[in-house]
């Protein structure tokens, strides 16, 4: 057998070099190495309710299991036409204008949509500004078709909201969408309406299109309000992305859709590109499409998990109690979503390298968290964890948490006293 040559080695597209998960990277891999030599680990770097013991609930699970016979066929590529109208609904009594099942499309999840729409809309060297720190995956998306993410600062000092200023500022002749996540992840952000008019009206000033995700829009605390942002773009076209993943705990069914709205005539042709992506990969998954209409317009399940004494309450109190407590952490404390963005502070945040203190975590804590770098930020004393796990076990993490700051603290301290 003749020996290896090096320039048989398959190549890799180069832009990738610019892509980071680190969510699912590096230290999950070395995750999986551990739990393989029997190590019991605390994961907390990943939304994934099923993986905390939470279930869809068995009006959605009855929805699938009732009309499973119906579902062998692909369907139309834009989704099930009573999932469509189930979500032209909602969007409709939402106030959203022109919502209609003709401009709502089912993804794989979220993920695939906010690819095909970026794939939609950009070519080479085209920007799109996204916040920092964002959910990695829009940048990634940007970056694979072509694009360029330009970031606008969600600042904590301003509860990580951003700045309409900043944003405008960044505009630029090559400036195609704004991205904004709301409720936001990884910070826990809620966007006030006043916040989310001003950066509307940058859009509508510069003919830009709004990237809404709002995959969160149910998870919020105390007495935060979701303000959608389609019913203020009014004939301005807005991309509202939503799914079951999060709110309805249903991961693994990979079922999102989004909503076009606007003015039609000015979507048309943005309509019919994501029309010809969607029907490129024939279409989305079939099952979970069932359970929409009951997600939507059934019970509501996620509010008693966000109320006092719910599960992801009182897991959000765990984290907002353990930070205050800790000499060594603050927190922005979350108004939405699934996650919580604590900055490391004192003696402990010399020298502090966010990767660093993720692998001594998980290689001496058992405990796995997702650097805060992974968020396109340029600071590196910041770490997310998830609210998913029971309120003590979270409790626990910032135990570990903790001891590992102190002995960090210790070790700057000594290196003062040396110098």
């Amino acid at each position: 057998m003749a020996a290896f040559n090096p320039r048989n080695k398959i190549a890799t597209r180069t832009r990738l070099s610019e892509v980071r998960y680190e969510i699912r990277g590096e230290l999950a891999r070395r995750a999986r190495e551990l739990e393989a030599q029997g190590r019991k680990l605390i994961k907390l770097n990943i939304g994934n309710p099923g993986a905390f013991g939470f279930r869809a609930p068995e009006h959605l699970q009855d929805a699938i299991a009732g009309r499973i016979a119906r579902t062998d066929p692909y369907t139309h590529q834009q989704g099930l036409p009573e999932a469509r109208e189930a979500i032209a609904e909602f969007h409709r009594q939402r106030g959203t204008p022109n919502a209609s099942p003709e401009r709502v499309f089912v993804g794989n999840g979220v993920s695939e949509l906010i690819d095909i729409s970026l794939r939609a809309l950009l070519n080479p060297g085209e920007e799109v500004l996204v916040p920092s720190p964002d959910y990695p995956l829009w940048s990634a998306a940007t970056i694979l078709n072509d694009g360029r993410p330009v970031y606008y600062k969600c600042d904590r000092d301003n509860g990580f909201l951003p700045d309409p200023e900043q944003i405008e500022s960044l505009v630029s002749s090559r400036t195609r969408a704004i991205v904004l996540i709301n409720p936001n992840n990884p910070t826990g952000a809620n966007y006030p309406r006043a916040l989310l008019e001003r950066i509307v009206e940058i859009a509508r000033r510069y003919r830009l299109l709004l990237l809404v995700d709002e995959i969160y829009d149910g998870i919020l605390y105390d007495d935060a309000v979701f303000q959608p942002v389609a019913p203020l773009a009014g004939d301005l076209p807005c991309m509202s992305f939503g799914g079951l993943s999060k709110v309805h705990r249903a991961c693994g069914w990979r079922v999102g859709w989004a909503v076009l709205s606007g003015d039609p005539l000015a979507c048309g042709d943005f309509h019919h590109a994501l029309d010809l992506l969607g029907a490129l990969r024939l279409c989305a998954n079939v099952p979970g499409q069932f359970a929409i209409e009951q997600a939507l317009h059934g019970t509501d399940t996620i509010t008693p998990l966000c109320r006092p004494g719910g599960r992801l309450y009182e897991t959000r109190r765990a984290l907002i109690d353990s930070c205050t407590a800790s000499e060594h952490l603050s927190l922005v404390a979350p108004q939405g979503a699934l996650y919580g963005f604590p900055r490391i502070i004192g003696p402990s945040a010399q020298g502090f390298d966010d990767h660093e203190f993720a692998l001594e975590m998980l290689e001496h804590e058992d405990v796995l968290i997702v650097p805060g770098t992974s968020f396109n930020v340029p600071y590196r004393e910041h770490f997310r964890v998830t609210l998913l796990p029971e309120a003590p076990v979270l409790r626990e993490v910032f135990t570990r948490i903790d001891r590992v700051l102190a002995r960090r603290a210790q070790r700057a301290g000594e290196r003062s006293a040396v110098a």
